[in-house]
């Protein structure tokens, strides 16, 4: 069947994104839709009734994780794309949520043009990406790819004492274990960069190849308190001074690693935090990410050189936790690539240097990232924008690589 030259229907995307944005819309034009909450609920319905109009089959897993298929014309593993509906507070109108979207865009357009895929179409909704009500992040698709335990996970509470496993069993989306996705053809997940890359290079799509690893180290710098007025400078073990010199070390050093590590100290705590009182303990966070194994080795090398003692003050290091680089599928990365050529618009291969629901699905299917680009890089906030043009680019390459995977397109 001849699927060349089919594309998504733009303005209905468009109105498909501002309709969702709705449930939890912010003054701002943000979106506020924490896990389970009543408007997490009301966008699962809602996202429920545009699948049932289809013709889809929507069924819920033990996690909450929603899945609808458009059947195919053979049993086989299905072809699946997702992302999350939650957000953060005060988050934005594209993250997560335009992965959803662009599965339901792609099966629309299907639909629109009589097309019975040869193998399932399923379009995932993963709960609790964001971790913004319950901690961590990325709970549900680590609970079905084995990453985290399932019976912690339910005992996870929210600011108000509430479970997730109590919010689970109250929101109506509590479903069967057996409905967790087991195989697939192929996981794709469509993603705003959540970086300024892609705009500053002037570049429609980003071929996400992988999933940086990262390292997080946690240094405390032990000196004496005294007092601030009275104690002369050389006769102080000034704590929060021997963590500055040793902050400024690592800087130098981890900036001469590689130009695409990128490293952050962004938890620092003063004790005792007073501004009369030398102080006396500073703790303070190094993280770093770089997708090539060997250069996180070479941080952890340069955090491990740092002295036992700096200025009088007692220095020692712990390492918080760490993650190996997640490479996603050949085959799928291919067939994403492949696409993006079909349709001319310009790319690059890329590193997420965010976590993402695909990077644990990829321990057990094959699957691959597509990013579009993010004015300003901005994400997480209210003013996080992407193009609806570039949206709609984005669905076209999602819909381009579905039709690919799909072979011959359908019947």
């Amino acid at each position: 069947m001849q699927t060349q030259n089919i594309f998504v229907n733009g303005a209905r995307l468009k109105d498909t994104i501002e309709a969702f944005a709705d449930f939890g819309r912010t003054p701002a034009n943000g979106v506020t839709r924490l896990s389970l909450s009543e408007e997490d609920i009301k966008v699962r319905d809602y996202f429920r009734s545009c699948c049932e109009e289809l013709g889809m089959t929507v069924k819920v897993d033990d996690m909450g994780c929603m899945y609808a298929t458009l059947e195919g014309t053979e049993d086989k593993p299905p072809i699946v794309m997702g992302s999350h509906l939650d957000s953060v507070v005060k988050g934005g109108r594209f993250d997560g949520v335009l992965g959803v979207i662009t599965g339901l865009e792609v099966v629309r357009t299907l639909v629109d043009h009589g097309i019975k895929p040869r193998i399932p179409v399923t379009v995932m909704n993963f709960t609790n990406e964001e971790g913004a009500r319950f901690e961590p992040s990325m709970m549900a698709s680590g609970v079905l790819s084995g990453k985290f335990d399932k019976e912690v996970m339910l005992k996870s509470k929210d600011p108000e004492g509430v479970t997730f496993g109590e919010a689970l069993k109250a929101s109506g989306y509590e479903g069967d274990t057996d409905n967790r996705i087991k195989e697939a053809s192929a996981y794709l997940e469509l993603h705003i960069e959540q970086g300024p890359v892609l705009e500053k290079e002037g570049l429609t799509i980003g071929l996400v190849d992988c999933v940086v690893g990262m390292v997080c180290y946690e240094i405390e710098v032990t000196g004496e308190s005294n007092h601030a007025g009275t104690t002369p400078m050389g006769m102080r073990n000034d704590a929060f001074f021997a963590a500055t010199d040793l902050v400024a070390e690592l800087r130098s050093k981890l900036g001469e690693l590689d130009s695409e590590l990128v490293y952050t100290m962004g938890r620092v705590n003063v004790y005792p935090n007073i501004h009369t009182v030398i102080p006396n303990k500073v703790v303070f966070t190094v993280e770093a990410r770089h997708k090539n194994e060997e250069v996180i080795t070479e941080v952890v090398s340069v955090i491990n050189s740092l002295p036992q003692m700096q200025a009088g003050c007692s220095v020692s290091k712990k390492k918080l936790w760490g993650r190996d680089t997640v490479w996603f599928d050949d085959r799928v990365c291919g067939a994403i690539e492949s696409s993006v050529k079909s349709l001319g618009y310009s790319y690059k291969k890329m590193a997420s240097g965010a976590g993402h629901d695909a990077q644990f699905v990829a321990s057990y299917l094959p699957s691959a990232m597509i990013f579009v680009p993010s004015v300003k890089g901005k994400s997480h906030c209210e003013e996080e924008l992407t193009s609806y043009e570039d949206c709609e680019k984005g669905v076209n390459v999602m819909l381009e690589t579905v039709l690919t995977l799909l072979g011959d397109g359908g019947e």
